[in-house]
């Protein structure tokens, strides 16, 4: 084969490759181009077996990208961690290979990296596949003999797009969800807890290797390599294998935006900085003390887009939650004036960042279909879900992102909530001013993990008044937020109103679900309204098919301020009907009129007051008749009463909730009775 690798007369000598080397003068050509889309087959350790003319030898190639290192050698347990034993050979423009022989599955490494100035440092590989438990840095050599079971939820799940799709997300940090319990645990007790509260999917905070707990994961050290405090990675993989094959997804939190300087991973990795800018002024992230990636060169972009795709390949996971794109795409994210330098044009875009997210979120589509890119976004940048190939206002094309968090509905509604209820009359807008942008992007709701830490409380804690009306508050909340426009998510603990921040070493407070504390009926019955609201909402394609078209909501009422009510309609492609009505005063609405899509009887399917949510029981019995009177730029019009403090979700009384949406949900939404019990 011809080399597609041109020297020229200054640049270093290269050394053939070593017989049955998995890395091919293609596989060079595409790494220094910045295409190699697969970089974790030929990049790290592989264990090999290796024609010779003694015979066939079995050892581990050892390859890795350092452009401007003097010499790398390979030190580890098996040589005594002596690198003059094992000097590499250089493979083309910055790659280094090495086959030693007898070294396999298990064995510790790393780089010893000698620089152009003569220092030596100790590198952790950057794409090892598995490293050591913290406080130990070395990696491993690993080899998967993991075998799926998940082949039907595969095939499945790029039936519909994810914009009209149901979609709620349990978020869930995996060391302290359960301390003490390893993948194979979680796998079986996260399984079916999620199943048995109805979310579609988990959202797992980052789960790549990281030597801090502090952190929560969004410090990484091993990109390919999921946190072994765990377990080995093939662990991982039966984890998500398990929770597919019950029918739950799973996302997980990616960090593209920077990364820590420890000394024995990425930071200089050869002496001179190569993962991050040269100017230590785009090297530096203000606000976290890590590096920023460089964006702008090919071997760096490689290195991160071949990441996503390798969660998303060799884990089968079914999306990634980008962390931090706002710190991306500006250059003066948190940085003053003099701390940043414009682009080509003159503006505050990273357009390097902006490239690359594009190229990330175009391969993931091309490559794993029916896996979701989601984004943490906390401006309005324009086209974050846009596709790529369309261009906007800005002047640059879309980012290609599946869906994105929506910081604002966030933010406000829970200002709004924050309010004694006898001022919550002058911030109504807070709670409508979202259907103003709502299809600007598609959305998902947050309640995550960043709003129930350092002094914000959690969800629950942030209601005014005394425990009852907190957990009203609480109540009425989730129901209003599920039945907006936008996808889901409820960071753990909330979905039983714990009271407590979260702690990221003692996780939630299973202890008040136990029937010895007093109050655990009231915990009890806030998780069951969590249960009951998911089963109703993967079961009505007017919560989810339509979230992002217009055609999908109308407010009924969106200026009853001085009551404290909002009231809107859902409707699914097919003209199907659910009223949502939210009275967040404490007091009871009696023959509350609001107008109904259309005249006949419709029943009550959901009420947060319910006693067996831990309510007070006041609502409508159903049915509820609507009178064919016009009202409210409604047809009809019925006479409601409203519970203090919650949510109703009403449905015409010939409509079926449980659907054929193919969400494998077999309950029947006539079992779930006014008082939140079940038939």
């Amino acid at each position: 084969m011809t080399s597609l690798i041109q020297e020229t007369d200054d640049a270093p000598a290269v050394d053939p490759p070593v017989p049955g080397s998995p890395l091919g003068e293609l596989d060079l050509h595409l790494i220094a181009e910045g295409r190699h889309e697969q970089l974790w087959r030929v990049l790290g350790a592989r264990v090999s077996r290796v024609e010779t003319a003694d015979g066939p030898v079995t050892g581990t190639f050892f390859a890795v990208w350092a452009p401007r290192a003097a010499e790398v050698r390979v030190i580890g347990d098996f040589n005594a961690w002596d690198g003059t034993r094992h000097p590499m050979r250089r493979r083309g423009p910055g790659v280094w290979e090495l086959f030693v022989p007898g070294v396999g599955d298990g064995a510790l490494y790393k780089y010893e990296i000698v620089t152009d100035d003569g220092r030596t440092l100790e590198k952790a590989d950057p794409l090892a596949r598995r490293a050591e438990v913290p406080p130990a840095t070395a990696s491993i050599v690993h080899t998967s003999d993991y075998r799926w079971g998940d082949d039907r939820w595969m095939a499945e799940r790029t039936a519909r797009p994810a914009h009209r799709a149901p979609l709620s997300v349990y978020e869930v940090h995996l060391p302290s969800w359960r301390p003490g319990l390893g993948y194979r645990e979680l796998a079986r007790e996260l399984t079916d807890y999620v199943t048995d509260l109805g979310f579609t999917h988990v959202e797992l905070l980052p789960v790549a290797a990281h030597p801090f707990g502090g952190s929560w994961g969004y410090q990484v050290t091993g990109y390919y390599a999921p946190l072994p405090t765990l377990g080995p990675p093939d662990d991982f993989k039966f984890l998500v294998d398990t929770l597919h094959q019950a029918g739950v997804g799973v996302i997980l939190d990616w960090v593209p935006a920077h990364f820590p300087k420890d000394d024995w991973s990425l930071a200089r990795f050869d002496g001179h900085p190569l993962y991050e800018p040269e100017d230590p002024r785009r090297a530096e992230h203000p606000d976290w003390g890590t590096l920023e990636f460089d964006y702008g060169r090919p071997e760096v972009r490689n290195f991160l887009v071949a990441n996503a795709l390798y969660w998303c390949e060799e884990f089968h996971v079914d999306g990634l939650r980008v962390d931090a794109v706002a710190s991306m795409l500006y250059l003066d994210y948190s940085r003053g004036p003099g701390a940043w330098t414009p682009n080509a044009y003159g503006g505050h875009e990273n357009l390097d960042a902006v490239a690359f997210l594009q190229e990330m979120n175009a391969t993931v589509a091309r490559r794993c279909p029916g896996a979701l890119t989601i984004a943490e976004e906390s401006t309005a940048w324009n086209g974050v879900t846009r596709p790529t190939h369309c261009t906007g206002d800005n002047g640059l094309g879309g980012l290609g992102f599946h869906l994105k968090w929506n910081m604002g509905w966030m933010h406000d509604s829970l200002a709004y909530m924050a309010h004694d209820p006898v001022h919550r009359a002058y911030h109504h807008g807070e709670m409508t001013f979202s259907m103003v942008y709502a299809y600007s992007e598609h959305f998902v709701l947050p309640i995550s993990h960043d709003e129930v830490v350092h002094g914000k409380g959690s969800l629950v804690s942030k209601m005014p008044g005394d425990w009852w009306q907190r957990r009203a508050n609480h109540r009425a909340y989730l129901g209003f937020m599920w039945a907006h426009p936008g996808k889901k998510l409820l960071f753990m603990g909330q979905e039983f109103a714990q009271g407590a921040e979260w702690d990221h070493e003692r996780g939630p407070d299973w202890w008040l679900l136990e029937p010895e504390w007093g109050a655990a009926g009231d915990h009890r019955g806030v998780r069951d309204l969590v249960r009951d609201t998911n089963r109703l909402y993967t079961g009505t394609a007017a919560l989810w098919e339509l979230d992002s078209d217009p055609a999908g909501f109308a407010w009924i009422d969106a200026d009853a301020r001085d009551d404290d009510v909002f009231s809107f309609v859902r409707r699914d492609a097919e003209g199907r009907e659910l009223v949502c009505v939210s009275n967040f005063s404490p007091v009871v609405r009696h023959d509350y009129r609001v107008g109904l899509p259309r005249a006949g009887s419709w029943r009550v399917v959901l009420n947060t007051d319910a006693l067996g949510y831990g309510g007070g029981g006041v609502g409508e019995d159903s049915p509820v008749p609507a009178a064919p009177v016009p009202y409210q730029g409604q047809p009809a019009r019925a006479s409601l009463t409203l519970p203090p403090l919650a949510t109703v979700w009403l449905v015409p009384d010939d409509t079926d909730t449980d659907d054929d949406t193919d969400t494998d949900d077999d309950t029947d939404t006539d079992d779930i009775q006014k008082d939140g019990s079940r038939a």
